[in-house]
């Protein structure tokens, strides 16, 4: 890895939940931003659902940041076996026949969160590496500057802001 090569250690990463990522990095501790799950319920549920289901699974997914992996889990168990067969019910399309899950947005909710679960808690699970439970830091933080710089430049093909990336990271002082 770049980073690696540069004489840094990796400990640990948090990752904002592309999927897949986590894998890439093997036996480091992977860290799921809480933020942006609660995010994903969101985009799939809305601030303000309708159905009673949505609106315990949302509410659930807001205390990510103050439980536990293991209150975390039970509370999810808890709230699948109260909605698992609302979860299922099917509807029927009358022009093709086919039968398709009524509550979509909710099931895919529900199975991020489920998903995720391995990733969500890994900073309680190392807490002597200190590990932060959202990506906020990183956001709004050190690497601001570079993100503006790569969205100043969005028509860059992707060698070019690689590059761009590169030449940022091997600067004595990046923030300047």
């Amino acid at each position: 890895m770049f980073l690696e090569k540069k004489g840094y250690e990796i400990e640990a990463v948090v990752i904002d939940g592309k999927q897949g990522v986590a894998k890439v990095f093997g036996d480091i501790p992977v860290q799921l931003c809480q933020f942006h799950q609660v995010k994903t319920i969101t985009t799939k549920l809305t601030r303000k659902p309708k159905l009673e289901a949505s609106i315990e699974l949302r509410r659930l997914s807001l205390t990510l940041t103050n439980t536990t992996e293991n209150i975390f889990k039970k509370e999810l168990n808890t709230w699948y076996e109260k909605w698992k067969d609302f979860l299922n019910e099917k509807t029927l399309n009358i022009e093709t026949g086919r039968k398709h899950f009524t509550h979509k947005r909710l099931r895919s909710a529900y199975r991020s969160l489920n998903r995720n679960l391995t990733y969500l808690f890994t900073y309680q699970k190392y807490s002597k590496l200190n590990i932060p439970n959202t990506t906020n830091s990183l956001d709004g933080g050190v690497f601001s500057h570079m993100k503006k710089l790569l969205k100043n430049h969005n028509g860059l093909r992707s060698e070019l802001r690689e590059k761009l990336v590169n030449d940022y990271l091997n600067r004595p002082n990046p923030q300047k």
